[in-house]
């Protein structure tokens, strides 16, 4: 499908779902390329992560544990500059080397309210894997080492992002019309 109706805005397609396997296969090899020997805790951030966080492991050959966190900034098409944490993790991670593993990184204030939480927890350190990131968006300074592709600053739906819960299921990225 090229074009797809959501709730009342329309999106058409903008990331082909073959282009988004190849950028996270090579995100893969750079993981298991890096972290070798580091059995890294994978962090992925729900519910947007879920298909790019399954998509990834399944090409992670070196030894490492996932966990969830689910955490909430967004409503309709724009952030909400809330950020509250709403399920956390239960593995130790002091010493660990944390991959967080997120769907896309705009303003990078959920981001850095992540690390920030997690840090506290003494983790040796904290890595960021995020399939997108708006690059013009970011508001904070954020190492993301493993970035699938970059975007600009369009509302996208499709790979587990939503529109009010609806249009993760697709496997390319939307992009709304306006």
């Amino acid at each position: 499908m090229d074009t797809i109706q959501i709730k009342d805005k329309q999106f058409t397609v903008s990331i082909r779902e073959q282009d988004i396997q190849k950028e996270v296969i090579r995100v893969a090899h750079e993981i298991n390329r890096d972290l070798a020997g580091k059995n890294p805790l994978f962090v992925s951030v729900l519910n947007g992560s879920f298909m790019f966080t399954s998509d990834l492991l399944k090409h992670i050959t070196i030894p490492c544990e996932l966990s969830f966190v689910k955490l909430a900034s967004y409503q309709g098409v724009s952030s909400t500059g809330a950020i509250k944490e709403v399920l956390g993790i239960n593995e130790e991670i002091s010493g660990r080397t944390i991959v967080i593993i997120e769907d896309i990184v705009d303003t990078g204030l959920t981001m850095q309210r992540l690390i920030e939480t997690l840090g506290t927890r003494g983790p040796e350190e904290i890595h960021i894997a995020s399939l997108l990131v708006k690059p013009e968006k970011l508001k904070v300074e954020l190492d993301i080492r493993y970035v699938a592709m970059e975007i600009p600053n369009d509302f996208i739906v499709g790979y587990g992002l939503d529109y009010d819960g609806f249009g993760r299921n697709y496997p390319d990225i939307y992009t709304v019309v306006d």
